[in-house]
């Protein structure tokens, strides 16, 4: 459908799957009432549901949450994200502001919600070569070699992953952590490991196998991991405005290694 009729097609028409408001009556989410069937959800697993369409059971959606709370809930002003709700806070603007800036950059493509998709699709690809016969030591290193990176596997800075280990415990717990691209992942950190790639396997690496586990697809996960840091960006932001203004990480004009002009009077 082209032209104008188009638009004369959408005039005071808006077709939907996703729901409605009927007011003064009820709330359609995704065909279901939200007052009679949906009610007893958390919070959690109605933003699932509106994501996927899907009714997750109790076990799952804890998952889901320990991947926020674990991996992506620090609130340590110096990581990126956090640093501008930060600086929000110290320039006295709102909590709106700040989330919705620290939000907008948090789809950085190393350490954001990009790298995370990355690591899904690495996962993914991973899987097809397998499926179509191709050893998986060869895929990695000739990945490798082609991209000089793999989503999902090692860490500026350091060589370690605090948060692979309590993540990994939460989904043994929850009897989910027998999956086949779980499995794929520590086989991949394995080959990464003994070829002395020393490329260890991230939180973002594992995040996105559990996800993956569940059924959960690229397009999902992206949507899923939207607000991911904002239990971080909210609490950075309410340290630093109940401080005093400007103070937030200032530097020293003498800790600039300046190379322009020289001081000249106007």
């Amino acid at each position: 459908m082209r032209g104008p009729y188009t638009l004369v097609h959408a005039e005071d028409n808006w077709q939907t799957d996703m729901g409605a408001w009927f007011s003064g009556e009820r709330v359609v989410f995704r065909g279901k009432d939200l007052f009679t069937e949906l009610n007893d959800f958390s919070w959690f697993k109605l933003l699932m549901f509106g994501i996927t369409g899907k009714e997750f059971d109790d076990n799952q959606i804890k998952l889901f949450e320990a991947i926020w709370v674990l991996s992506t809930s620090y609130p340590e002003p110096r990581i990126w994200n956090n640093r501008v709700a930060s600086l929000t806070g110290t320039a006295r603007s709102t909590c709106v502001l700040a989330t919705s800036a620290a939000t907008a950059i948090s789809e950085a493509n190393i350490y954001g919600s990009q790298a995370e998709l990355d690591a899904m699709y690495f996962l993914i690809q991973a899987k097809q070569a397998i499926d179509e016969g191709i050893e998986l030591k060869s895929f990695v290193i000739n990945h490798l070699k082609t991209f000089r990176r793999i989503g999902g596997f090692g860490r500026p800075i350091i060589n370690h992953d605090e948060r692979i280990a309590p993540l990994l415990n939460k989904a043994e717990e929850l009897g989910l952590a027998n999956g086949q691209y779980l499995k794929l992942a520590l086989d991949v950190e394995k080959i990464l490991l003994k070829e002395r790639f020393r490329q260890i396997l991230n939180v973002a690496g594992l995040a996105a196998a559990l996800m993956a586990d569940q059924k959960i697809t690229l397009n999902e996960y992206h949507h899923y991991s939207v607000l991911a840091f904002s239990i971080g960006n909210i609490s950075c932001y309410i340290d630093s405005s109940a401080q005093k203004e400007g103070r937030f990480f200032p530097l020293g004009c003498e800790r600039l290694d300046y190379i322009g002009q020289e001081k000249r009077d106007w």
